[in-house]
This record gives structure tokens, C-alpha cells and sequence, in this order.
């Protein structure tokens, strides 16, 4: 009963409403305001609508489609520039017109504090078709945010102690509170987990950035630390396949292989990567290592159609977006041109390239394997829909997508 409700939220008026009756109730109700409050005025200033609408692809021109095929840093925006940038400007906006991304990763020298970088992933959202923005945030000494002392946010030793307590919702719970503070700076994939097995004592590169030495340990462990993200809206990227853990080399400088077969692999480091798939994995990082016995060739596996298309599409069934190691790194630059590499990668299945080691020779050399027939628009277009599903995937998951 609204009326009374009204009088025990005063205890003068409720004395009196005894006193005086349901008359005297009437009369002090409508002095107090305490009838039918009256309908608000219409506020006739529109609300913003902050959702996204983004281009779909038989909208888009082939330049716009390829260049959803790449993930960079924002300095390949800004022609000559020197060192790491923490805030947009009207160059990006320009070069970006004419060598879209799809994606653009941000380092510890690009991030200062709270303010600096929710102020800067905005302006990178905002340069056309929402590229997304992307972290090295594992937990452990790859951290570009919990290392840096302005923010206030959880900091791990090492993913391989969360393996050591052996319970999986440890791993649960590092991704949970990592992809919290993710989203509060809209950020939108993490790099991370570390879904390699450490198995070989002299690896140089992945060591305690992986949950442990036994596959099923990793695999539990890391489709956990994908869901803590995915809790948040945070999109992660199972890495490095097909498993850099048993490697003694390091493919950020050069050469780097394994020997394994087929079966040893599947029996060993395809553990985790499968259990990551059966969670829901939309991102699958690969890495630059030569697998001889498998792919018969001195290839990365980055540009090879056995491991990508066959093992990781064809038997794997994974379906989402593959995305390059850097293509930066020395076990590509060492033996092939910014643009060979690219046409070489799209041709053995993957969706985005990470950091070409030169972003418009990369982007013009796709534009040049169209125009020859070496790669099809198809093939493009296949490609580029797949990073489109995920950036829906992603808006929808935070009511931003207009649809």
C-alpha cells in the first residue's frame, strides 16, 4: 500500500494519520506530496549511443579486408617514429586510412598509468572498424601491466607455481582477476595462457611462463586460466602451437625445431591445445618452430599448410583465428622479406599476422598476390571473416555491438 508506505517513512505524519482518521490521511497525503507522483518530463536530449556498428564484409574494399589481416603496434601508424607512443594523434587517424589493421598490440612502454592507456585503447578503438587491442599479460615475468608500479593490480611469480598448487582453479582464478583489470582498461585479448609443456630442461624461452612439465597439468590448467578471462570479456590466445616447450633454441633470434613425430606430439603437446579448443578458444597463437618429422621441411610451422591447415584445422577442428607469433622475430627475418612471409602465412591458413617486420611491405605484398593470382580474394575474405566473428563476439559478449 503505497499510502502507508508513504507515513512510516515519517513518524510525525503516521501519529497523525491516527488521530485525524482516513480524512486527515487524505489531506496530509496530498501536502505531502505522497499521492500519484506525476509522470517526468521527457528529457528531449538524446542519449549518446555508445554501441559499435562494423563494416560488414561485402562492404568493405580489399584493402580494408586485408588489413584485417594484421595486428600491429601503434608506432607502424606513424612513419619515423621513435620509440613507444602512449597517445593517439592525427597521423594515425592518416595512415590509417591507408594501411588499415585489424588488430594492434600495446608493450610495457606504451602503458603508464590508468588514465594514459584507457585514454589511448579509445582513440585505437576509435580508428575504424575497432581494431582490437592486444597484451602480453600471462602472470610472471611476461606482464606489461602487473609489472608497471602506477597500476594496482595482482602480480604472480610464475604461471609455473599456479601449476605447482596442482588445483586448476588457482589457474581459474589468475585469469579471472588478470582479465578483470584487462577489461577495465578495454583492452580485448590477452596473450596468454602459456599452453606449451616444459619438457625439455634447456628450453631458453618458455620455462616457467608454462603451468608445468606434464600435458594434462597444462591443459587443465590453462582451459582454466581461458575461462577466468573469458568471465570478463577478455578474449585469450592459447600459445604457442604446436608447442615450444621442447625446444632448446629460442625462434625470437633464429632456428628453432623439434624433432618429435606426429604421434609424440599428439601424445604430449597437443594435450593442452586440444583441451583449450574444447573450452571455447577463439584465438590460437602459432609458433616459428620447424617440425621436420611432421611438416617434412625446414619450415616454421607459422607458414606451413600440414601443421595449420591439416593437423590444426583438419584434425584438431579448430575453427577460430590463427594468429602469428611476431613476425618480427629472427626464425622468420633470417630467411624471408616482410612480404614473402606474409603471402606464405595466408597461403598456409593463418587469419592475422602479428608485427610484420615491415607493415606496409607486408600489406602491399598481399595487395600484389591478388592482383597475380597468387592469392585469391577468397581466400582473403575467408580470412577477414573470421577476425570480424571475433570482434562480434567480443562486442556482443559487452552489449557494444550495434547490430
Amino acid at each position: 500500500m503505497p499510502i502507508l508506505g508513504c507515513f512510516y517513512e515519517n513518524d510525525t505524519m503516521t501519529k497523525h494519520f491516527f488521530r485525524t482518521g482516513v480524512a486527515g490521511l487524505l489531506t496530509v497525503a496530498a501536502l505531502a506530496g505522497c499521492g500519484k507522483t506525476p509522470e517526468p518530463e521527457p528529457d528531449p536530449t538524446p542519449q549518446p549511443d555508445n554501441r559499435i556498428s562494423l563494416t560488414p564484409l561485402s562492404q568493405m574494399t580489399l584493402k580494408e579486408k586485408v588489413g584485417q589481416l594484421f595486428t600491429i603496434p601503434p608506432e607502424d601508424l606513424v612513419p619515423g617514429a621513435s620509440g613507444y607512443l602512449t597517445q593517439g594523434s592525427a597521423t594515425m587517424k592518416e595512415t590509417f586510412k591507408d594501411y588499415p589493421c585489424g588488430g594492434i598490440i600495446l608493450f610495457a612502454g606504451n602503458i603508464k598509468n590508468p588514465s594514459q592507456i584507457k585514454e589511448f585503447n579509445s582513440f585505437l578503438h576509435g580508428l575504424g572498424n575497432y581494431p582490437i587491442i592486444c597484451v602480453d599479460e600471462e602472470g610472471g615475468r611476461v606482464a606489461r601491466i602487473a609489472k608497471n608500479s602506477n597500476f594496482n593490480v595482482p602480480t604472480y611469480k610464475s604461471m609455473e607455481e599456479v601449476g605447482k598448487t596442482g588445483d586448476p582453479q588457482n589457474a581459474y582464478n589468475a585469469g579471472d582477476r588478470i582479465g578483470t583489470y584487462l577489461l577495465n582498461y578495454s583492452f580485448d585479448i590477452d596473450f596468454a595462457p602459456v599452453s606449451d609443456v616444459n619438457t625439455n630442461p634447456e628450453n631458453v624461452v618458455i620455462g616457467d611462463r608454462a603451468f608445468g612439465s606434464d600435458p594434462q597439468l597444462v591443459a587443465n590448467m590453462a582451459s582454466q586460466f581461458l575461462k577466468g578471462l573469458q568471465n570478463n570479456k577478455v578474449e585469450g590466445c592459447l600459445k604457442h602451437f604446436p608447442g615450444h616447450g621442447d625446444t632448446s633454441t629460442d625462434s625470437h633470434y633464429g632456428y628453432a625445431e623439434s624433432l618429435k613425430t606426429w604421434d609424440q606430439l599428439v601424445n604430449c603437446e597437443m594435450i593442452p591445445f586440444k583441451k583449450g579448443i574444447e573450452s571455447g578458444a577463439r584465438m590460437i597463437m602459432t609458433a616459428h618452430i620447424c617440425l621436420p618429422n611432421v611438416a617434412g621441411a625446414q619450415m616454421p610451422s607459422t607458414l606451413s599448410p600440414t601443421i595449420l591447415q591439416d593437423k590444426l584445422r583438419g584434425e584438431l577442428g579448430y575453427q577460430g583465428v590463427i594468429i602469428t607469433d611476431s613476425m618480427g622475430m629472427g626464425a622468420i627475418t633470417k630467411e624471408y622479406s616482410a612480404g614473402e612471409a606474409a603471402v606464405l602465412a595466408i597461403e598456409a591458413g593463418v587469419d592475422m599476422m602479428l608485427m610484420p617486420e615491415n607493415y606496409k611491405e607486408a600489406f602491399q605484398a598481399v595487395l600484389d598476390a591478388v592482383a597475380s593470382g597468387r592469392l585469391t580474394e577468397k581466400m582473403i575474405d575467408e580470412r577477414a571473416t573470421r577476425v570480424l566473428e571475433l570482434k562480434k563476439s567480443l562486442l556482443r559478449s559487452r552489449g557494444l555491438l550495434k547490430e
